[in-house]
């Protein structure tokens, strides 16, 4: 089973922020930009929440709001769930579906170190199960 630290380690563990000040239409623009479905929010090198297009969607758009004026603080999820290094896929994967939330933040000793998506947790289950698919072929076919 993965480890986070291996899906970074793979993925890499470049982070795009935002600061809570910042417009929404600011954010919306780096996370098309880079091709990202959400961004975390830091103030003083702390995560203080973050910013998906869902929370565009039912926070700005349904509210009548618009992204120009609303800064992200006013439509940030504050309560931010995040795994560590040492985290499995599995756990990562249980805690995405039972949460119903798609990016986790990983932290290490406070420190924001990457995040992951369920994206990125789909593909890492996937390599293993492949993995494991392989060494039963191979077990199978010199157990002949």
């Amino acid at each position: 089973m993965k480890t986070v630290r291996q899906i970074l380690d793979k993925k890499g563990r470049e982070v795009y922020s935002v600061s809570p000040d910042e417009s929404v239409f600011s954010a919306l623009e780096l996370m098309a930009d880079k091709n990202i479905g959400a961004v975390v929010v830091v103030e003083n090198e702390k995560v203080v929440g973050i910013l998906s297009e869902r929370d565009y969607a039912r926070k700005v758009i349904l509210h009548g709001k618009t992204s120009k004026d609303t800064p992200v603080r006013d439509i940030m999820t504050e309560k931010v769930l995040y795994v560590r290094p040492d985290n499995t896929s599995d756990e990562c994967m249980a805690l995405m579906a039972d949460k119903r939330i798609r990016h986790l933040p990983v932290l290490e000793h406070d420190k924001l170190i990457g995040i992951i998506s369920i994206s990125d947790i789909v593909h890492a289950i996937i390599e293993e199960d492949k993995y494991i698919i392989e060494q039963l072929e191979n077990y199978i076919a010199g157990g002949r």
